[in-house]
Parts: structure tokens; sequence; C-alpha cells
């Protein structure tokens, strides 16, 4: 934490603790709890390691892997459960994932970060080349492109994001994706290419 004090002809016009100023997001949500403890809540994650899997989808394919994920057979990465989506449907080289942000992902005036939007998408982009992948291989980001085409609101409710592949060679594989709306509005464009690595 930084060591520094908030002087007064510097201070802004709303009530400031006096002390340390926070060095980070848990600092600053500390201080907030002990400013305004009735306007604080807290939020419990649950997940397994996904550490822990490896050796259970060992001799997998990707699209086997991801259909014991949508089966609950694998655990779901950790970012899925912290950014709330899940898969709902899974095909070689197609998956749709559904979504809802929470009350956490909203800023002060209930718009969501855009970086929902590029994680959904990174998500959905890297999912569908994992299910081209063969037992062994894996695959890294080389590009994202993300496009926010509508804000993502507190009233916006579930979403829909679906990737298709547009070219897969040996080495490299391209998808294409976007987020809906539940009434079928463009939210956001992605485009991702990544590199194909041999088991």
């Amino acid at each position: 934490m930084t060591d520094l004090t908030v002087s007064p002809e510097a201070a802004p016009a709303a009530p400031v603790a006096s002390g340390p100023i926070p060095g980070n997001a848990v600092d600053a949500a500390l201080l907030h709890a002990e400013l305004d403890p009735e306007a604080t809540r807290r939020r419990e994650l649950v997940f397994q390691d996904p550490l822990a899997s490896f050796e259970r989808a060992a001799g997998m394919s990707g699209l086997e892997q991801m259909r014991a994920i949508q089966g609950a057979e694998l655990p779901p990465a950790p970012i899925a459960v912290l950014m709330n989506f899940a898969p709902g449907f899974i095909d070689e080289g197609r998956v749709v994932f559904f979504g809802e942000p929470g009350e956490e992902h909203y800023n002060p005036i209930g718009v969501v970060h855009g970086g929902y939007a590029s994680t959904l998408l990174d998500t959905v982009l890297g999912c569908a080349v994992h299910t081209t992948l063969a037992a062994g291989e894996t695959y890294a980001t080389q590009t994202l492109e993300v496009k926010l085409v509508r804000p993502i609101t507190r009233d916006t409710g579930r979403v829909r994001a679906e990737a298709t592949i547009s070219y897969r060679g040996r080495r490299q594989a391209t998808a294409e994706a976007q987020i809906l709306s539940a009434d079928g509005k463009l939210l956001a464009t992605g485009t991702s290419t990544c590199m194909i690595i041999a088991g």
C-alpha cells in the first residue's frame, strides 16, 4: 500500500478518510466498507482447480473436452465462474455461450465494463478453435480484435455469444464471433487468430 496522505487543499468535497491512499482495488473496497458498511456487499466464488483436471482430460480431443465441460464432467475455467457465462452449444468449429453480467460487472452508472464483452468474445473464439484440436494439440491466441457496437447495461440481461471457425490450417486458425442481446440486438463482434501447437 502506498503511504500517502490527502492534503486538505487537494481533498474532494465528499468526506474522505485520512491516512493512506488505497494502493489497489481490495484496499479501496476495504476503505469503502469502513466508510459505508451498509452499502457494502461480499461475493464468494467457488471453482475447481483447472490444473487438477488436466489428467482427466488427457487423451481427449478439444471437442471431447468442451463437451465434457458442458456436461459437467470437467470443471469450467475459473474465468467462466468469475464472469458468469457457460457453454450452451458445442460442435466442431462452432460454439455458443450464454451469460448474464451481474452487479459486480457494473460501473457506477450501470454500464458493464468493456472487459466483459472482450473476455466473453475471447472465450468463445478460443473455444471454437479448441473444438478443432486433436488430442495433445493446444492453441495460443495471437490476435484478438473486438468491436463494441452497443453498450451492455444492467438492463441488457442475458446475452448470447457465438463463434465460428472461418479458417483452419495446420498451424493457424481464425474465428469470428458476435454477442447478441436476448432480443437479438448486436452488442459486439470479434475476430481472433490462434496459433496451433502440436502435442
